[in-house]
């Protein structure tokens, strides 16, 4: 009886937390002089995961003050930015290493995520 009330908390466990693979991946790249692509369209309310590469040989920092998100992209990495669910709209970002190379979200009603 112990057993079987374990494997049931266990099971109710896993179905209480959402897998992370369940929201929408969108990938983006920081080149030399701009982002591509330059507009991302994602969902509205929706939280999705965009992952970020640095193509450069220098860091990046990858900055949005209308997402609230600012993180440090090394030379040839990528990096995770979780963000939403947001509203329709465009919400702008920007390499604040190089404030001139910049990049819009734009937020739809429905979007497929990129596959690669």
């Amino acid at each position: 009886m112990r057993m079987q009330l374990t494997v049931l908390a266990l099971a109710l466990t896993l179905l209480a937390v959402p897998a992370a693979d369940a929201s929408p991946t969108f990938k983006i790249a920081i080149k030399q002089h701009s982002f591509v692509p330059e507009t991302l369209t994602v969902p509205a309310d929706v939280r999705i995961k965009l992952l970020v590469k640095n193509t450069r040989n220098l860091p990046s920092e990858f900055e949005s003050f209308d997402l609230d998100r600012e993180q440090l992209v090394p030379s040839g990495g990528t990096i995770t930015v979780w963000i939403g669910p947001l509203s329709i709209g465009k919400y702008k970002f920007f390499d604040d290493f190089n404030p001139g190379v910049t990049g819009w979200i734009e937020v739809s009603k429905t979007v497929k995520p990129a596959q690669s």
